[in-house]
């Protein structure tokens, strides 16, 4: 169940970082116990449905900080983010839940859903079922998963759990390679990363070139890059049905703002 090695130097920090915290939280708090807090966790929104929604589908990412760009948002503050990107017209919210590189925390995933009616995204490094039993019983509805960090035997095994728990994960690529291993092990939200992971770099054009590989039945997110009205019509009418942005809207002096720009035409374009 190890992630893959040689997937780019920054993600190789976070990984080995990551493991080394989830071998410690395991010791303090045995999967036992989550399945109990699973019992009471709150009940399911349904992730899939708002990504399929008539429209421009804006799945808004919370996100304190990233390893590419520093702190985004300081102070950060995940409720006033969750319910202004809820009455801006966001479908669903991604929450960054990493604490050393992005600043992310389960309690900010649990206090914006707390305050919306949204369905909420786990936004980490997950390669361990452990942590999928703790993102439900934080009250998530879905999770990512990073097909370049997955063997495919533990890729298929997390989808699977995650399907036990009623959560359809959100399974991640950047190549056609990542997108046939996900498809071969039964993926059916498919996101496409428009940045590189081992050079950070990014382009949009990534998502046009993989999105005629996508099947209709699957749903297909575009990830990182998008800034503009443009460029969400061009990829909806490519194909994609959804668009994870986060750190656009971060560097916003009003993300709300930010969001109904991209959601809505200027009068100048009319």
């Amino acid at each position: 169940m190890s992630a893959q090695a040689n997937t780019g130097s920054v993600l190789d920090r976070i990984l080995e970082a990551r493991r080394a915290e989830v071998d410690h939280r395991k010791r303090v708090l045995p999967e036992t116990a989550l399945k109990y807090g699973v019992k009471a966790a709150t009940p399911l929104r349904d992730f899939s449905a708002a990504l399929c929604r008539d429209g421009l589908n804006v799945l808004a990412e919370l996100k304190p900080a990233s390893p590419s760009r520093g702190v985004l948002r300081d102070p950060f503050e995940p409720v006033s983010l969750a319910q202004s990107f809820e009455s801006a017209g966001a479908c669903a919210l991604s929450v960054l839940t990493e604490a050393e590189f992005f600043r992310g925390s389960l309690k900010n995933l649990r206090d914006a859903r707390k305050s919306v009616q949204l369905p909420v995204l786990r936004k980490d490094f997950i390669f361990d079922p452990w942590q999928v039993w703790e993102t439900r019983a934080n009250d998530a509805d879905s999770f990512l998963l990073i097909a370049a960090t997955l063997e495919d035997g533990i890729l298929r095994d997390l989808l699977m759990l995650g399907r036990e728990l009623r959560m359809e994960p959100l399974v991640e690529v950047h190549m056609a390679r990542e997108l046939d291993r996900a498809l071969a092990v039964g993926a059916r939200i498919i996101g496409v990363n428009n940045r590189d992971l081992k050079t950070l770099t990014t382009r949009v054009e990534t998502s046009f070139e993989l999105i005629d590989r996508i099947p209709d039945d699957c749903i297909a997110v575009s990830e990182s890059g998008l800034r503009t009205h443009e460029d969400l019509l061009k990829l909806r009418a490519a194909g994609f049905d959804a668009f994870l942005i986060g750190t656009h809207l971060m560097l916003s002096p009003d993300p709300a703002t930010a969001l109904s720009s991209l959601l809505h035409a200027s009068p100048g374009t009319l």
